[in-house]
């Protein structure tokens, strides 16, 4: 009797917590039709827990375009995961883009079509988007907005949040452009920043947490411009960061 009540406690406790809401995930009707979801997404919650569900209302969402991260492509189209600022969505994203995911990927056969491939290159822009503003206004500006996070360049090189992307490694991704012009709209920003004319003002019952980003759109014009003469750093395989 000690040993059976022994095997049940130990598979009890090998079983993953499904105490936690599931997460919506919202794909084009082609994945979703694929039968590509109902292959990874359990694979997925079994190894952590985390339960994943297709959900048209859902916080995750794989899309044919940028933003977001390139996380497998098929057919000549690649499909970009956006996700929030948030563990289990960065858990979902970091699993897709590790070996193991790629493999589980990889390894689901369609009945029609040909199948998903978790290894490609995302293609890079035809012609380089230019930006007409104030260069060097604008690195004024970064430094000081967003040194307190992100490193701007050698000046504060050793600064910066060491979870935070560079802007040399912003610079780098394919959509940079899309990214530095919304976002204030992209987490953790709105909880912070005010574009003159643009954002609406903070709620009363929930003011910025720290000392508020406060820029005009001339001066946004200014940081695009900078930001479009940086060099981008070579981070060689499809970027991974959102």
């Amino acid at each position: 009797m000690r040993v059976v009540l022994l095997c049940l406690s130990l598979t009890l406790s090998a079983t993953p917590s499904w105490s936690q809401e599931a997460l919506g995930l919202v794909a084009p009707a082609e994945v979703s039709d694929s039968g590509l979801l109902q292959h990874i997404l359990p694979r997925f919650s079994l190894k952590t827990g985390i339960r994943v569900i297709a959900d048209d209302s859902g916080v995750l969402v794989l899309e044919t375009a940028p933003p977001g991260d390139p996380v497998f492509a098929r057919d000549g189209v690649v499909y970009h995961l956006r996700i929030e600022a948030d563990a289990r969505h960065e858990r979902f994203r970091d699993w897709l883009l590790s070996d193991i995911g790629k493999r589980t990927v990889e390894s689901f056969i369609p009945d029609q079509g040909v199948p998903f491939s978790a290894r490609f290159e995302v293609a890079a822009r035809q012609e380089e988007t230019k930006v007409d503003g104030n260069a060097v206004l604008g690195e004024e500006l970064s430094m000081t907005h967003c040194g307190r996070c992100h490193v701007i360049g050698p000046k504060n090189r050793m600064n910066g949040l060491g979870s935070t992307p560079s802007f040399a490694v912003l610079r780098g991704m394919p959509d940079w452009s899309e990214r530095f012009e919304a976002f204030f709209a992209l987490n953790p920003h709105p909880a912070f920043t005010q574009i003159e004319g643009l954002t609406p003002p903070f709620d009363p019952q929930r003011p910025s947490p720290i000392h508020p980003v406060e820029i005009t759109l001339d001066e946004l014009e200014a940081i695009l411009a900078f930001v479009s003469v940086l060099t981008a750093a070579d981070l060689g395989q499809p970027l991974q960061l959102q």
